[in-house]
């Protein structure tokens, strides 16, 4: 059986995920880190992908319970899920470095972060404080990635001129900006709206990291699937990741669309997501990082700042993409 291939009867496990049922392969399920205190998966109260072992499968391995790893794994990575505060970018780049220095400690190779994480996500205060990226948050966050050798990508303010964009960096580990995503897609649903202080993006964009290649996207882009689609097929990304601020009445929105992008794709999707109030609104959480089959490799609470973990493969990728040729059977002489 090939690593990661959770169809073979004798090794799949159903765990429950609020209401999803995910089959889930015992070998990809592990290495859930909380912060800044370990606490169950399936605690009361709020608690994102919730996680349910029923009781004929007691003593198996769960969500929220480091397990041992296997001996073919692919790249450690992170994502941080944090609140930021609007107008404060020291305060708010000194958590950034604290999750991004617990993350190089546990092994990871890259750190995903949420949405606008310099200013917060308070209009006026993006409307006041964006910059450039010669100035304000990308210097200080390519130095850390450069001390810390360590990758990272994050949603951050980008001035450039009179306009504004939400933008996304991804930086390497030694400190360069390989990558740069303007918001394509500008959300209008109450109680967001962003038209009035955004420029959109005019492009998609991919990058190299190591064998694999990153689709980025930012939070209501997840709502499109021709941007995942495209970045797939155009740019061959086999890993999407979603820095996002997504409000909490649509969190079961982010869930769902989470795990089909993942699915229809074939790919790892990696959503940060933030948690706090920002202006009235309240995010929620729920960040996660899925495989190509939809199994939840890590998933973190609606409710509290986490940082969640996990290896991504390119055995898991062929697996998937090998057992089930979707690409090979598309009917482009149909599609319009």
């Amino acid at each position: 059986m090939a690593a990661g291939d959770v169809e073979d009867r004798k090794t799949r496990q159903d765990i429950v995920l609020g209401r999803w049922a995910v089959s889930c392969a015992p070998s990809r399920c592990f290495n859930l880190l909380l912060l800044p205190a370990q606490t169950e998966c399936n605690s009361a109260g709020l608690t994102g992908w919730k996680a349910y072992v029923p009781p004929v499968l007691s003593g198996t391995p769960q969500l929220g319970v480091s397990q041992k790893r296997p001996t073919n794994i692919g790249v450690k990575i992170a994502a941080a899920q944090i609140t930021s505060t609007p107008s404060d970018l020291d305060g708010n780049l000194r958590k950034v470095r604290d999750f991004a220095s617990r993350a190089k400690e546990s092994g990871a190779e890259l750190i995903v972060f949420p949405e606008m994480i310099d200013t917060g996500y308070s209009m006026p205060a993006i409307q006041k404080h964006a910059t450039s990226w010669n100035e304000g948050a990308m210097p200080r966050l390519q130095e850390m990635a450069k001390q810390l050798s360590l990758a990272i990508i994050a949603g951050v303010s980008d001035r450039d001129g009179a306009r504004i964009y939400n933008s996304q960096a991804f930086i390497d580990a030694a400190g360069n900006i390989l990558a740069k995503y303007r918001k394509t897609h500008l959300v209008t649903a109450a109680p967001l709206d962003e038209r009035p202080v955004f420029a959109p993006g005019d492009r998609f964009m991919s990058c190299k990291f190591n064998n694999f290649n990153l689709g980025l996207t930012i939070c209501y882009d997840l709502r499109f699937p021709e941007v995942t689609r495209a970045l797939t097929l155009e740019h061959g990304a086999n890993v999407f990741i979603n820095s996002s601020a997504w409000p909490f009445p649509r969190l079961e929105h982010l869930r769902i669309l989470a795990l089909t992008r993942a699915i229809e794709n074939q790919s790892y999707l990696i959503v940060a997501n933030r948690v706090g109030t920002d202006d009235g609104v309240t995010f929620c959480g729920t960040s996660a990082i899925i495989d190509p089959y939809g199994v939840i490799v890590a998933a973190a609470s609606a409710d509290r700042e986490e940082l969640i973990q996990g290896e991504i493969s390119e055995e898991v990728i062929t697996s998937v993409r090998k057992r089930m040729a979707v690409f090979d059977h598309r009917r482009t002489d149909l599609y319009r």
